[in-house]
């Protein structure tokens, strides 16, 4: 991260007790003596953003001898938010524009950008944006510089922002696909989900029948189907998956688990995505070992958000469809197998159907 950007206070926050912006300033003065610390050792340039007309004095001094002192350090940048609102900044940059007498013919966009608090960074445009405090707005943070920002909501208040979190925000951030505007370059996946779902059904069938051969068979066509690979690569990583799912059947865990790498190693290289493949095994293992059976429906939904999130580098918001279909199916089958006659049948029925929507969903995503 080259740029960082913290919100400690809005124009809108006078509107509160006098009692609450005098602690909040404490706060500022307190944070400015911890960056005046850091700033020479990292090469930080600190840098205020919002109001100055309003900021107390002792404040705006430490600001400016930060400003100042800090220029031309470049490997950072932290943006201090302080009395700042993005309808103000957007209103003083263009009263800057006009008190410049900038011809109509000569603003664009990269001129106005130039003027408004963020003018001069090399890097001005938000790539990741956490509201904390379980609020789902954005208050008016950036509006023109967070534009295809992607966002994150987290739940607890700022101060309870750990570094655990941070990383887990940008593992999040990491799976998404940014495309402003356009296509995605890559096509991933292509399969047809009607197929895969009969190809998973079957083999699911022969993998309760121990009909170990034929589900060897029927496994290899389903990842070649699936992911897209040559017959020689889907041969390798069917047997691969093949072995896995037999060892787990036998609740042989380690080397069911040391398969399903061997499995996904082939499928990261073929797909070009960036997850890794002892973490999906572990997922997924820990799925197995439940037989699909976690103590609520959340739970479960959870365990597959986490999986295919992982697998096919999409936030866990964006992989929640799948594995709400997943799930339920995943309940269908567990009822199929405890039932007979025509009840089973109904049952299978409806897992396939909804098995179809999950590869549906997952395709729809993915591709």
């Amino acid at each position: 991260m080259h740029t960082l950007t913290l919100w400690a206070f809005s124009t809108e926050n006078w509107e509160r007790s006098s009692n609450e912006t005098e602690n909040i300033m404490r706060l500022a003065r307190l944070g400015l003596r911890e960056v005046e610390k850091e700033a020479d050792k990292k090469n930080i340039r600190f840098v205020h953003i919002g109001r100055k007309d309003r900021l107390p004095q002792d404040v705006l001094d430490k600001i400016n001898e930060l400003e100042e002192k800090t220029k031309n350090h470049k490997t950072y940048v932290l943006n201090l938010a302080l009395d700042y609102g993005g309808r103000d900044e957007i209103v003083r940059a263009v009263q800057k524009v006009v008190h410049d007498g900038v011809p109509e013919d000569k603003i664009d966009e990269k001129l106005f950008a130039s003027y408004l608090d963020t003018g001069d960074q090399p890097y001005p445009y938000v790539d990741l944006f956490i509201r904390p405090s379980g609020e789902q707005r954005t208050s008016g943070l950036l509006p023109w510089q967070t534009t295809y920002a992607e966002y994150y909501w987290e739940v607890d208040y700022l101060p309870d922002f750990t570094p655990d979190k941070l990383k887990a925000a940008i593992l999040d951030y990491s799976r998404r696909r940014r495309r402003f505007g356009g296509d995605d370059i890559v096509e991933h996946l292509e399969f047809d989900p009607k197929l895969v779902a009969h190809l998973e059904l079957q083999w699911r069938h022969a993998l309760a029948l121990g009909e170990d051969e034929r589900l060897r068979d029927l496994v290899v066509r389903y990842v070649k189907e699936h992911y897209g690979l040559s017959r020689d690569l889907a041969k390798k990583a069917g047997l691969n998956l093949a072995k896995a799912l037999i060892l787990g059947r036998e609740e042989n865990w380690d080397e069911s688990r040391k398969a399903l790498v061997g499995l996904y190693r082939i499928v990261q290289k073929t797909l070009r995505l960036a997850f890794e493949p002892k973490l999906v095994a572990n997922l997924e293992i820990d799925l197995w070992r439940s037989n699909g059976r976690v103590e609520d429906s959340l739970g479960l939904e959870q365990k597959l958000r986490e999986l295919y999130a992982e697998l096919f580098r999409v936030s866990e918001l964006q992989a929640s469809k799948a594995a709400h279909l997943l799930a339920l199916a995943t309940r269908e089958q567990n009822s199929a197998q405890k039932a007979s006659g025509t009840d089973a049948q109904k049952h299978w029925d409806h897992y396939r159907w909804l098995l179809e929507r999950f590869y549906t969903a997952i395709k729809e995503r993915v591709a």
